[in-house]
């Protein structure tokens, strides 16, 4: 059956260009735009009519001279001046290009502000990527209850999205490297701003994006990822490991625990949906990590569109290894004085929990940056359809990849004032280390049994 899988694709081909509203003329069209009028991941190339949102000509494709691997990334924007804060007092004048959860920040806290500097689009990625869209784009689509990706590997599946669904779907096969190692600390904050620092060692193979690979050769997993707790005291030791699906209606994501203290590994098919995530106190759940990860079987996803808003981007401040973590933690929010915002292209795109289905969330309004299809920000709504928390993911160019993800996230409770962060790392060396091979073995039972220890 496998061996059949070029035939299958192009009779999808030819199926999906023969199909009511899709002619073999448009389908050619749109692809062809990719690398012209449209970025090699579908993105709007020119800028906006005002300005304020430049061209995008490339983003950043190599690192400074003297960088290393695993150092904290220099800034390339340092001279960059404020252009202007939004706070409470104007918020009003800049209303409609500020999310939900932004609005109910700068309501709660009059100290609380966001620094605007100029709009630079760093987005890149390799050319065998921006080929491989290109490629996947006429032949890629979703399976009918929407929880698999079919037809695809590599490449953004849907860079000229005509669904929720499909911009959803880039976000979870985005480009992020190949492997990646990183050590960083997390802490869920208190209101009043106390917090027990944590720290997370993680490891991740992205099956989808490796050179060569095929949906075939993908064997239906596209992400492996060992996740290990180093601190604090009553976590430490906990391992876990996930291989995630491509088709989650064939086979359900697989995960398995350590826990140390019954030195027993266990499968974990509870690490999905709206569980609650381990050490963050209640304020994130199980698909919240990433800004949305996992089956999205349990919403109707609505694409609202696309539109200029405020998004944290190029927050190399935020990484810096010039800041202690004592200088960024503080009650209600992250110090806003290291956080950079600019204006960009998001797609919007509200999901809604389908009658009869449990979730914690009755709603989710994502906005995701129209480059790198990386969800930046998302408002959350309780079963009242009240907003209830808010997170955002800043964002860099590791330009020694390339390619463009988050830095550090932020999960905000605006009932209690709590937050929980991860991914801070200005104290930690040889951080986010690309391209250190992870061989699949290394995401085995045996290697997580292997790994656990008191």
């Amino acid at each position: 059956m496998r061996k059949s899988f070029g035939l299958v694709a192009v009779f999808l081909f030819f199926a999906m260009l023969y199909s009511p509203g899709v002619t073999a003329e448009t389908a050619v069209e749109n692809v062809a735009r990719l690398g012209l009028d449209l970025t090699p991941f579908g993105s709007e190339k020119v800028g906006n009519a005002a300005g304020t949102i430049p061209a995008w000509s490339g983003g950043i494709t190599r690192p400074p001279a003297g960088y290393k691997p695993g150092d904290h990334h220099p800034d390339p924007f340092a001279d960059d001046k404020v252009l202007f804060k939004i706070n409470r007092a104007n918020m009003a004048e800049y209303a409609d290009r500020l999310s939900a959860g932004h609005k109910a920040l700068l309501n709660t806290d009059e100290n609380y502000f966001l620094n605007i500097y100029p709009s630079r689009r760093t987005m890149s990625a390799p050319q065998r990527i921006y080929a491989a869209t290109k490629k996947i784009a006429p032949l890629a689509s979703l399976t009918e209850d929407g929880s698999g990706l079919l037809n695809a590997a590599v490449g953004i599946p849907f860079p000229i999205p005509e669904t929720g669904l499909e911009v959803i779907w880039n976000h979870l096969v985005r480009w992020r490297g190949n492997y990646v190692d990183r050590t960083c600390v997390f802490a869920p904050v208190t209101r009043t701003g106390s917090y027990t620092l944590g720290k997370e060692h993680t490891e991740t193979r992205f099956q989808y994006s490796l050179p060569g690979m095929t949906a075939e050769k993908l064997d239906n997993v596209f992400l492996f990822v060992k996740h290990s707790l180093l601190s604090p005291t009553r976590f430490a030791g906990r391992i876990i490991v996930i291989h995630d699906s491509l088709n989650q209606s064939i086979e359900a994501r697989k995960a398995w625990t350590y826990n140390p203290g019954q030195r027993r590994v266990r499968r974990a098919p509870q690490l999905c949906f709206d569980t609650p995530d381990t050490g963050a106190e209640g304020i994130r759940t199980v698909d919240d990590y990433d800004m949305f990860n996992g089956n999205p079987e349990r919403y109707n996803w609505k694409l609202v569109g696309k539109k200029e808003m405020f998004i944290p981007y190029n927050c190399y401040r935020l990484h810096s290894n010039t800041l202690k973590y004592k200088d960024i933690i503080q009650p209600l929010h992250l110090n806003p004085d290291y956080l950079r915002y600019e204006l960009h292209r998001v797609w919007v795109v509200e999901a809604t929990l389908k009658p009869g289905i449990r979730h914690i969330y009755i709603k989710r309004v994502f906005y995701v940056d129209e480059d790198s299809w990386s969800i930046v920000a998302t408002d959350k709504y309780d079963q009242h359809g009240k907003l209830w928390r808010f997170a955002e993911g800043f964002m860099i160019n590791y330009y020694d990849v390339p390619c463009t993800w988050l830095t550090t996230e932020v999960h905000y409770d605006l009932n209690t004032g709590r937050y929980l962060f991860n991914l801070l790392d200005n104290e930690e060396k040889n951080t986010f280390i690309f391209d250190r091979e992870k061989p699949i073995k290394d995401f085995s039972i045996g290697a997580l049994r292997r790994s656990g220890r008191r």
